[in-house]
């Protein structure tokens, strides 16, 4: 990690089922999988994830393989960092330094192809990738200056943007609602998009409000030296 030292603050909603679920799987690797095989297979489910989001433009049934790579994403991006720690073989710098840089293009690939289905306008999915990846520029940040590694907000985390991802999905296999739209700035949103321009309303304000909060504190802590100029 970035900083040893910093404090992992988790309160999602299912931290401690997941823990458990996590632990038990760690235990039952074969001692051929290594961490970075985990993490490189949840990239490996994230670019089929959004293949499959594509191919619903054919068969909106796909969104059931989506789905599952989205728990197979899920398998390999909880477990290569437990793994690690359960087998001591950390690599603080390099972890977190790959772990973190293919979770940015894992963000962008779950969003890009939620814009590639159709499900959702491309345009409001990259709104939400916005939101995203601002929110996770601020927790690295804040990882290395204030020493806090944030892993939820409003007690929400990874696990659960996954599940409520996988439960869209579905639920627009099933019932897309194509006959129902609201018009917006000019253009007809399915409810879908609308759904997805609040997530990323949302995103955004959690990061205006958190990122405002942690400059009001950093201000105090270290406060703007006197001017002395050079003669």
């Amino acid at each position: 990690m970035g900083n040893e030292n910093a404090e992992r603050i988790q309160t999602s909603v299912l931290n401690r089922l997941e823990k458990k679920a996590v632990g038990w799987l760690v235990e039952r690797q074969p001692e051929w999988v290594t961490s970075d095989m985990l993490t490189y297979f949840g990239v490996f489910a994230a670019v089929l994830y959004a293949v499959f989001c594509w191919l619903a433009n054919v068969n909106v049934y796909y969104f059931w393989a989506s789905s599952f790579c989205l728990l197979l994403n899920w398998y390999g991006d909880s477990l290569d960092g437990t793994m690690a720690r359960y087998r001591g073989t950390q690599r603080p710098k390099y972890g977190f330094f790959i772990d973190h840089s293919l979770d940015a293009l894992t963000t962008c690939l779950f969003c890009i192809g939620m814009g590639l289905s159709p499900m959702m306008q491309l345009s409001i999915s990259l709104f939400i990738m916005g939101g995203y990846l601002c929110l996770s520029i601020y927790t690295y940040l804040s990882t290395i200056v204030i020493g806090k590694f944030r892993l939820t907000y409003a007690s929400m985390g990874p696990t659960e943007m996954r599940l409520i991802l996988i439960a869209v999905c579905l639920c627009y296999a099933y019932f897309p609602m194509k006959e129902v739209s609201i018009r917006v700035l000019g253009q007809d949103w399915s409810l879908y998009d609308c759904a997805g321009a609040l997530v990323a309303t949302a995103l955004f304000l959690i990061y205006i409000v958190s990122l405002a909060k942690d400059l009001k504190m950093l201000a105090r802590e270290d406060p703007p030296k006197p001017y002395h100029k050079n003669k």
